[in-house]
């Protein structure tokens, strides 16, 4: 039986987060004997957005696709890039006319992966439209075309949004994971359909965070309810993902398994 295996990476955060993740791909690439690579980049410029640099360093570190979430536009070049670079996912059900895609189909050598991304609108700004009508359809256009390997990022802030989600898309994909959150669910499973599910990657940035924020700065926050910036923090990045085998020919998920590790940081002793 053929398989493939697909890593997904978690939102990477700042530049602790993109540092160790474009350090750690090509070496995860060969010691977890990966065929495809998704990565979460939305939090990767400064924390908030992704930027034309980033989404290339990405892609040439061994990213097949990257997605993104409610902080796809905040880098303002990022919008003039989306044209240009179909591997690079904004959610799905932004209006028709927003710059760029919600889905890619990509040839491998074990046959056509897709990759659709989709936003979740409890507790999300800006409320886009309905994530579950939006994905439903694209899905079967899918699946229409012949594509059997189809992965699933649900940004979205409620655990019960991305669980609705992929239970309803079980059987029809083969991985839905959610991102957001920033912090690692426990609940990897395969669904009865064939679907592999996780509620969230969990994040590629700092360890020692709140969410990949300096600590202090969110305490401070929390405590006076007063604004304040919340710089990216330093120190150890931990990389947070999931690996997921896949039938290449029926698109099930065949075994699934978090991923979570301390990447050796760049320059240990600054």
């Amino acid at each position: 039986m053929p398989t493939i295996r697909i890593l997904f990476l978690g939102d990477v955060v700042g530049e602790p987060g993109r540092k160790a993740v474009i350090k750690h791909l090509p070496l995860l690439k060969q010691s977890e004997e990966l065929d495809f690579i998704i990565v979460n980049g939305e939090n990767s410029a400064g924390g908030k957005g992704i930027t034309p640099k980033i989404a290339i360093d990405l892609l040439r570190a061994g990213a097949a696709v990257i997605t993104t979430g409610d902080h796809v536009w905040d880098q303002q070049e990022i919008v003039d890039y989306f044209p240009t670079e179909p591997r690079l996912l904004r959610p799905l059900n932004y209006p028709e006319g927003t710059p760029g895609a919600g889905s890619v189909v990509l040839d491998t050598a074990k046959g056509k992966v897709a990759v659709v991304q989709v936003q979740g609108r409890s507790f999300m700004q800006p409320p886009l439209e309905n994530p579950f009508l939006a994905v439903e359809q694209e899905v079967a256009r899918l699946r229409d075309l012949g594509v059997r390997i189809i992965v699933v990022d649900v940004h979205a802030e409620t655990t019960s949004e991305k669980i609705a989600m992929g239970r309803m898309l079980d059987g029809g994909v083969s991985l839905v994971v959610g991102t957001h959150t920033h912090v690692q669910t426990a609940d990897e499973s395969i669904f009865p359909g064939g679907t592999g599910y996780l509620t969230d990657a969990g994040m590629c940035g700092p360890e020692e965070s709140v969410l990949g924020r300096s600590i202090e700065s969110v305490v401070w926050r929390f405590k006076s309810s007063m604004p304040t910036r919340f710089p990216v923090a330093k120190g150890p990045v931990r990389l947070c993902g999931v690996i997921v085998d896949v039938d290449a020919e029926s698109g099930s998920c065949l075994a699934i398994r978090r991923l979570s590790l301390v990447a050796e940081e760049e320059n240990p002793s600054s």
